[in-house]
């Protein structure tokens, strides 16, 4: 469903994609254009340099009439912002105006952090070292920086770890395909030599009638042999 927020969104989007402001980069949600995550990166020549900050802006339907509910996501030690990440920053309450849009919105946050307002304090400690002991806070300020790039090391040595064991897992099943290889080759072989008629083999012990009928042979043929002798025994008794 179309809404005027979501219009207004969309050309928003338009507008920061085609002329970001520098050092900032935002966009929407895939799926949900009313949340936004956006990137400041520290200013150079501040103590901020050198920071990747990342922010998240959740937009009401009453957009552009009221203001988005911005929060820094990243850890950030700064007069104006609050542990939760929630911005004390005019703009964004009672100085709100329909004609800001994203760009001026993170702009005004990435001018915020070289120009903090520690009258209106959200972290009290940050707005007194800023006034009081500056270089204790620009020291602050570097800690936190310096904790944001260790933590950035890390997460690229677990991605990384990540994608080696991934390609140590790949390795070993494709040598374990290999190795299978062979023996099945070997099996399909052994299977097509074969005959291709090759059954069951059957009894070959002879039946009973075959046992007797060949049994009969031997005596028929002893009982031939005797005949002519009792013939020849006749004929001399005859003689005789």
């Amino acid at each position: 469903m179309t809404t005027p927020a979501r219009r207004r969104l969309l050309r928003d989007f338009k507008k920061i994609s085609q002329d970001p402001p520098q050092g900032i980069i935002a966009a929407p949600d895939q799926d949900d254009i009313m949340q936004w995550q956006a990137v400041i990166y520290g200013p150079d020549d501040t103590p901020w340099e050198g920071g990747t900050f990342k922010l998240s802006l959740r937009f009401m339907d009453e957009y552009p009439n009221k203001p988005p509910v911005v929060k820094f996501v990243t850890k950030i030690f700064h007069p104006n912002v609050y542990t939760d990440g929630a911005i004390c920053l005019d703009i964004l309450s009672n100085q709100w105006s329909p004609i800001y849009d994203v760009s001026a919105i993170l702009a005004s946050i990435q001018s915020l952090l070289t120009d903090p307002n520690p009258n209106s304090p959200a972290n009290v400690e940050a707005a007194k070292l800023y006034v009081e002991n500056r270089r204790e806070y620009d020291r602050k300020v570097a800690e936190v920086i310096e904790a944001l790039w260790k933590l950035e090391e890390a997460d690229e040595e677990d991605e990384s770890e990540e994608e080696e064991e991934e390609e140590e897992n790949n390795e070993e099943a494709e040598a374990e395909e290999e190795d299978a290889a062979p023996r099945k080759k070997q099996k399909l072989s052994e299977t097509s030599a074969l005959p291709s008629n090759a059954s069951t083999p059957t009894n070959t012990q002879p039946s009973a009638s075959s046992s007797s009928s060949s049994s009969s042979q031997p005596a028929a043929s002893a009982a031939a042999a005797s005949a002519p002798s009792s013939s020849s025994s006749s004929s001399s008794s005859s003689s005789s």
